[in-house]
């Protein structure tokens, strides 16, 4: 049987970014998972000391905090500086963008709808820079019956499907007077997609590496099922079954953007040791 890669696949500039800076910041702890994957936050506990924590207001004066990837609350970041924290932000560049996309067309009197998750950190956090309140949304069925301002300011959680996106988009452009479609999918996201559709029209099987909690993970999961029937979504190689092999010819595998080479490298391995 034939291993084949995606094109794109597992860590992205932002999460490569942030593992850097965690690594750079040993005795220090993450508010929240520092990227969705357990096993790459266990190593960094492990050989760096970083520490995580799920309540930001154990901080104290001169602590180290390191705000995750998928960014954190306005009024959290703030209050860890008035607190006299030491914050080292590791919040994702793409992440920031709609961030101050939604602070700005907030105070400039559109409403703010976001395409996402809206339990996602990633959300959690982009929902509170808009000055006056936005609307989460993950499909334009949850728009009807809504009232908006005539002005929308509409912008997409990072890791979501751009097709999914435009069906929202498209929904309101003929609904209202001004529609302002921010495209805040980050290229990443794209070029990981579009791999694993090319990969996974091929495939006989697909398996897909990444955090069950992974939001892009799960995007990579939902793409490939749409062309390879049997795909699976695995965080390691503990997950895997051998039986799904029989009689495949094709092995196709894609990663999340949080997924270290290690995990990946060790799945490949160990497919190696027992199919033949």
């Amino acid at each position: 049987m034939k291993i084949e890669l995606a094109e794109n696949y597992g860590f992205c500039f932002g999460v490569k970014r942030a593992i850097k800076i965690a690594e750079d910041n040993q005795n220090a702890a993450t508010y929240g998972p520092l990227i969705h994957n357990s096993k790459e936050i266990a190593r960094l506990e492990k050989d760096f000391k970083v520490g995580l924590t799920d309540d930001y207001k154990i901080f104290k004066a001169g602590d180290k905090a390191i705000v995750r990837t998928h960014g954190i609350q306005k009024q959290e970041l703030q209050e860890l500086k008035d607190k006299g924290v030491n914050v080292v932000d590791a919040t994702c560049p793409y992440v920031t963008k709609p961030q101050e996309i939604a602070q700005e067309m907030s105070e400039k009197g559109y409403s703010v709808v976001i395409f996402g998750d809206d339990e996602h950190p990633e959300i959690k956090g982009v929902k509170s820079y808009a000055t006056h309140g936005a609307l989460v949304v993950t499909s334009p069925e949850e728009l009807e019956g809504v009232k908006l301002h005539e002005k929308i300011a509409l912008i997409a959680q990072t890791t979501r499907k751009v097709e999914d996106y435009m069906k929202v988009a498209n929904y309101l452009i003929p609904r209202y007077k001004e529609v302002r479609v921010f495209n805040t999918i980050c290229n990443a996201t794209f070029e990981n997609q579009d791999a694993v559709r090319k990969l996974s029209k091929k495939a006989d099987i697909m398996l897909i590496i990444g955090g069950k909690n992974s939001s892009n993970t799960k995007q990579l999961f939902k793409i490939s099922q749409e062309n390879c029937q049997n795909s699976y979504h695995i965080e390691d190689e503990k997950d895997l079954d051998f039986s799904w092999f029989d009689n495949k010819n094709l092995c196709g595998i894609s990663a999340g953007a949080s997924t270290p080479d290690w995990i990946i490298q060790n799945v490949i391995d160990n497919i190696k040791s027992k199919i033949s």
